[in-house]
């Protein structure tokens, strides 16, 4: 099942902040949440427990459930490559991922919202599927009848997006608009994992 409670508590448990609103709360709570989270040793923690943080760390920033994640391992592994490397890049190219990613949404879930209740388009077509995979060349865009609603105005204005865009993406925010140009390489995706570590947990 995906994590529906808190979103910082998330941050705090997995030390580092997996949103851009975990931010400023991490910094003045960076310890575990809970009533013993001060006294909580990170350092103690052992091999088991560091590869099952950093498989949960990627669960909760891309917002996948542990069936979602296990499946994009078995496709990651039939692949050529390193499979950490083509994990990460799977969960890239999902449509909420991207969503987040060129500045449509203020948070994955957000993103996840917007595509479920139908704002979302792919090459003119509209997409309810957040975990929708992208393939280069195609057009994400907010569909015409839901630009004007207060999220997407905010979007065009540039509120939500990272100061220097995705290599992999051609992003137009005035039109609401995305291209994937490229398939995302690992070096290119900034995401506060240790893939390695992820892979070592599924190959145990």
């Amino acid at each position: 099942m995906r994590y529906t409670g808190p979103k910082v508590r998330l941050s705090r448990r997995a030390g580092v902040p997996l949103t851009r609103k975990a931010v400023r709360y991490f910094e003045t709570r960076p310890y575990p949440p809970g009533e013993h989270g001060r006294k909580t040793n990170r350092r103690n923690t052992g091999d088991y427990g560091l590869r099952l943080m950093e498989k949960q760390k990627l669960r909760w920033y891309y917002d996948v459930s542990e069936r979602q994640l296990r499946r994009y391992w078995d496709l990651a592994v039939r692949k050529p490559g390193a499979s950490g490397a083509e994990l990460v890049t799977l969960l890239e190219t999902r449509l909420a991922s991207l969503v987040l990613r060129s500045g449509l949404a203020p948070s994955i879930y957000a993103a996840r919202q917007y595509i479920a209740h139908g704002h979302i388009a792919v090459d003119g077509r509209k997409v309810d599927i957040p975990s929708y995979l992208v393939k280069p060349g195609q057009v994400v865009s907010v569909r015409t009848r839901s630009r004007q609603m207060q999220p997407f105005v905010a979007a065009a204005e540039g509120v939500h997006a990272d100061e220097r865009t995705a290599a992999y993406l051609s992003v137009e925010l005035k039109e609401l608009r995305f291209t994937l140009v490229s398939r995302p390489e690992r070096e290119q995706i900034v995401v506060p994992v240790d893939e390695q570590l992820v892979v070592e947990f599924y190959s145990r």
